[in-house]
């Protein structure tokens, strides 16, 4: 069965003191507004309306906890960057994500969502600044790429992994994604899939030694 297939909704929490204790592993879903993260993630667990998907950017003021099979869970983080949103809805969202994307010891992997027409945009990369120093694997999935022709996907991806391989070196990953052609799902599973398999014996050692 597909890693991200009969995921279930099983929280909405506004506070940070209102998450549950952690109940295994957690990759976490996070970019702008408007870069398509809650039809990605539709897309990814094969179900039409899991996430909310609004045509108000910045509607999602919540973190959304969705639980797979396996017991790990995908967690759906509030958008950031739009201008409309209030002040102080947008400071409870800064809180709620720096509270939970540096304090939860259950998170293992970031997925950073970008429109792949405006791809690490300031804000992006200021997301990557402030969460590579946990050490945890990010990866990227660049969004709405049907709105690209072949070749403009072929050097969009390219410059965007120089740059992140620049900033950030091995910790990032990108791909191609799209929502509307149902394509790079299986990339994205490989990629949380080895998220989620621990290292072997064998490996741990070498590193230890």
């Amino acid at each position: 069965m597909p890693l991200f297939r009969n995921a279930r909704f099983e929280i909405s929490i506004a506070r940070p003191q209102d998450l549950p204790p952690p109940s295994g592993a957690e990759i976490a879903f996070a970019g702008r507004s408007n870069a398509g993260k809650s039809s990605a993630i539709n897309t990814l667990v094969g179900h039409v309306r899991l996430a909310f998907v609004s045509k108000t950017p910045g509607r999602t003021q919540l973190i959304n906890i969705f639980r797979m099979t396996n017991g790990a869970a995908l967690v759906d983080l509030p958008g950031y960057g739009y201008a409309k949103v209030p002040e102080a809805i947008r400071k409870q969202w800064v809180k709620l994500l720096e509270n939970y994307l540096s304090r939860r010891e259950s998170l293992i992997g970031l997925i950073l969502i970008m429109d792949s027409r405006h791809p690490l945009t300031p804000l992006d990369r200021q997301m990557l600044d402030w969460y590579a120093p946990t050490g945890r694997p990010i990866h990227v999935l660049l969004t709405k790429a049907d709105k690209l022709t072949r070749s403009e996907q072929a050097r969009t991806l390219a410059v965007v992994r120089r740059d992140l391989k620049a900033g950030w070196g091995d910790q990032v990953t990108v791909q191609l994604f799209s929502s509307l052609k149902k394509t790079g799902v299986e990339e994205a599973e490989a990629i949380v899939g080895s998220w989620l398999v621990p290292p072997s014996t064998d490996e741990t050692e070498a590193v230890a030694n």
